[in-house]
Parts: C-alpha cells; sequence; structure tokens
C-alpha cells in the first residue's frame, strides 16, 4: 500500500479562499476589481477610502446605476456577471469586468458590506458577507449608487497577510491604481482619502490634462504636447485589415523621471502595465533622454475589440494585443511625431 496521502476535494471555503489568492493578491487588487465595476455601472463620481494601507479597511463609492435588490446576493457567487452570456462574448469584451469572480474573491478573503440603490428605487439593497457567506440582507436609506466596503483582508488567511508591504507601500499601490483610472477617464471625478487624508482628486471635467495635474501636478500637466497616430496594416486571410489609432499626452525631452512609473498606458479603455509596449515609448524619445531616464506620458491604444485578448492575466493587469506589431509601431510614430 502507497504511504501518499488519499486524494480529497476541498471543501468549498477552503477552495474559494485559494482562488481568492489568486484574485486579490494585494489591498491595491480590491480597489482595482472595485473601481472598474463602479465604471462599468456608469459613475460619474468614484471615491476610494483606505485605511492601513487597504489591509484595515477600504471603501469604495460610487454614483452609478445601482444593483437591483433581487439580484444584490447572486452579484458574490463565482462566475456571476451581467457582461458575458456566451465564450464568443471573451472575443469581443467592451466592460472592464467580464468574469464574475472579482466579488467572490474579496467575500472570501474579506468582511464585505454592501450598499446599493438604482435610482428608480426609493430605498438601497443592503448585504452584509463574513467568511464568504450572507450574515445579512435586508434594506436601507441610501444615495443612488453602490457602496461596498472591506474589511480586515486576508484576516482568514494569515499567511498572505504577513506578505503585504508596509502600510506606506500598500497605499502608494492602491494609489497608484486610482491615479491609472483618474487618466484613463477624465470625465469620472475621482477621490482617494488614505488614512484620514486627501491623496488625489480628479475633477471629472472631461479634459485628460486636468486629470494629469491631479496626478503629476499643474505644472507637468501644462508642459505635456499632444500625441496621435493612426495606422492600418493588411492580414492575410481577412477582409479587414488590422487597425491601431493611439492618442495620448506626453512629455517633452527636458521632462523626465528616474522609473517608468510616470508612463500610463490606456488600451481600450482598461489601464494596464503594457510592460511590452513601454520600449515603444521610449523609442519615441531614442536620442532625446539622458540616460537612464524615462518619460512621462499617457498612451492611450483604441484597437477593434476582437484584437485584444483581456482575459490572459488572473488580475487583467496584463492584455495581448492580436496584431502586436502594429499597435507598437503606431505608439512610436505617436510619441515621436509630437517631440
Amino acid at each position: 500500500m502507497s504511504g501518499r496521502p488519499p486524494i480529497r476535494i476541498l471543501p468549498p471555503e477552503v477552495a474559494a479562499r485559494i482562488a481568492a489568492g489568486e484574485v486579490i493578491e494585494r489591498p491595491a487588487s480590491v480597489v482595482k476589481e472595485l473601481v472598474e465595476n463602479a465604471l462599468d455601472a456608469g459613475a460619474t463620481r468614484i471615491e476610494v477610502e483606505v485605511e492601513g494601507g487597504g489591509a484595515d479597511r477600504i471603501r469604495v463609492s460610487d454614483d452609478g446605476h445601482g444593483i437591483p435588490p433581487e439580484q444584490i446576493a447572486d452579484a458574490f457567487e463565482r462566475h456571476a456577471t451581467s457582461k458575458l452570456r456566451s465564450e464568443h462574448d471573451l472575443y469581443a469584451v467592451r466592460t472592464l469586468g467580464f468574469r464574475g469572480e472579482a466579488l467572490a474573491a474579496i467575500a472570501a478573503a474579506a468582511d464585505v458590506d454592501l450598499v446599493s440603490r438604482p435610482a428608480t428605487l426609493t430605498a438601497g439593497a443592503t448585504l452584509r458577507l463574513r467568511g464568504g457567506r450572507t450574515e445579512r440582507q435586508g434594506s436601507a436609506a441610501a444615495a443612488p449608487g453602490t457602496s461596498i466596503e472591506v474589511r480586515d483582508l486576508f484576516a482568514s488567511l494569515p499567511a498572505r497577510r504577513r506578505f503585504l508591504r508596509a502600510t506606506r507601500s500598500e497605499t502608494q499601490a492602491v494609489a497608484r491604481v486610482v491615479a491609472d483610472y483618474a487618466l484613463a477617464y477624465p470625465e469620472v471625478a475621482f477621490r482617494l482619502t488614505a488614512d484620514g487624508r486627501s491623496a488625489l482628486a480628479s475633477p471629472g471635467s472631461g479634459d485628460p490634462r486636468d486629470a494629469v495635474a491631479a496626478v503629476h501636478g499643474a505644472e507637468v500637466a501644462a508642459a505635456l504636447l499632444p500625441a496621435h497616430a493612426e495606422r492600418a496594416a493588411a492580414v492575410e486571410g481577412e477582409a479587414e485589415p488590422a487597425r491601431c489609432e493611439v492618442t495620448g499626452l506626453v512629455g517633452p525631452p527636458s521632462l523626465h523621471r528616474a522609473s517608468r512609473t510616470a508612463i500610463h498606458v490606456v488600451a481600450n479603455g482598461r489601464a494596464v502595465a503594457a510592460r511590452a509596449l513601454l520600449p515603444a515609448v521610449e523609442l519615441g524619445y531614442e536620442g532625446l533622454l539622458p540616460g537612464g531616464r524615462h518619460p512621462v506620458a499617457l498612451i492611450r491604444i483604441t484597437v477593434p475589440p476582437d484584437q485584444v485578448d483581456v482575459n490572459v492575466h488572473p488580475q487583467k493587469a496584463e492584455v495581448r494585443f492580436r496584431h502586436e506589431r502594429l499597435v507598437f509601431a503606431t505608439v512610436q510614430a505617436a510619441v515621436r511625431a509630437a517631440l
């Protein structure tokens, strides 16, 4: 008889916590998912509050469409989403969220309280979850929109909580998420409060320069140059060519940083890391920047939805372009033409 332990199916709560660890890596992951949900709900105002770097408390409030009371509990079931109906929809995703995993993952990793009210109703619905399970559901007076409060992140996963960085580092990661989406959606007003102090406030004017001013300061915003390029390329076996348009704002060569943290990339409305495209931005500055320095840039990439795969990363932080060479060349051309 083998000494190997028998194969057993994990209890549902253990499986849920393991799955949560793939989607929710740190407090900034929670903020990212909740902000994306708010944007998908048509919010024009999003307020984010964090305490203890977000490990102790996160609250994201918006003025979006709200969740109907009869659907509020289903929102926290795994793979519950209003954004996909079939596998085919994955190849034309137009929303920021689509898997239906985020809220379930957050509830498995933290205590959650939600209040949501569609504008057509006079009262809001409330839901309290503990350990991923509904503890209480009811109604309450509420403004139109949704407010989700997340407390004691990873309290049930002490090993994961120990791997969180210092409060300051976690707060900076949250600020980066909010900044990225403030830049991606200048028409939406964002406010970030960290431990009771205002950390970022973007007015939602619709002018990208105002969003840049909120993130990097008015002097930087005033110095940026408009960038634009549009390209198409024939694709073998397809009637329609591949297309890519790049718009944005880029700093003059005299404006540079010691790291790449001031390069922001938005792909079809989604703030992404886009590591493969950062060299394209910097190649646009070839011969213009001092050695070891990096530009300030906001790059917005638009391609047809079926030409970008947003389902390649557990936290949707990366995307894969079907015609990456075309996108790379268009980004480089847009930057170079602006300088």
